[in-house]
């Protein structure tokens, strides 16, 4: 079968009928995918945006979390009389006072001047730190330890032990019964809490 011009010109409209279907076909596809590619930018917006609110809502609530605790060790610091101005006269009364009840043959400690433990706070309050250095003459190592707990559960302010060094004493030829054994040298941290200046 041979097509003739009269067939070529009877074809003419369906196929240009044809071929508008096809150019608007790939439009409707072209369309398609343009409108698929921006529903997924905006979804990769929105999962990107749903993921920066979740964590500032996580940071949130670890900041509401820690200001809770600070306020907390605040509370129990206030309530035991460590907040407020450092109390050294109070803290070498108790010094004295556990050595005589410990009947330890020797003691000298010297404080050094009290620092800020933060450069600022904006929780209302702030650490500071009072360093000691603490020399015991003593008759037993377990009496090191037994002052340590006992200034600990008693001073009015966080004493943190830093390091102990415990070295025995030289015979000096006198009845060692009666006399210190060891010597120990120690460095603490005495930490009290005051409030912020400006704060009520």
């Amino acid at each position: 079968m041979k097509f003739t011009r009269r067939d070529l010109v009877k074809l003419k409209w369906p196929l240009v009928g044809a071929l508008l279907l096809l150019v608007v076909a790939g439009l409707l596809a072209w369309w398609s995918q343009q409108d698929a590619q921006q529903a997924e930018r905006q979804r990769n917006a929105a999962e990107t945006g749903k993921t920066r609110i979740e964590q500032r809502l996580r940071q949130a609530r670890t900041e509401e979390q820690e200001l809770k605790e600070r306020a907390r060790t605040f509370q129990q610091m206030q309530n035991s009389g460590m907040s407020g101005d450092e109390k050294r006269l109070d803290w070498t009364e108790l010094l004295r006072e556990i050595q005589r009840n410990m009947r330890l043959p020797g003691m000298n400690y010297e404080f050094g001047a009290q620092t800020p433990l933060e450069k600022g706070s904006d929780m209302g309050y702030v650490y500071f730190v009072s360093p000691m250095r603490l020399q015991l003459r003593l008759l037993h190592e377990e009496d090191l330890l037994k002052f340590l707990v006992r200034l600990q559960r008693e001073a009015k302010a966080l004493v943190l032990v830093r390091s102990c060094k415990l070295s025995p004493l030289p015979n000096s030829g006198q009845e060692r019964a009666a006399l210190a054994q060891l010597n120990a040298e120690c460095e603490l941290q005495w930490v009290t809490i005051r409030r912020s200046t400006g704060t009520k």
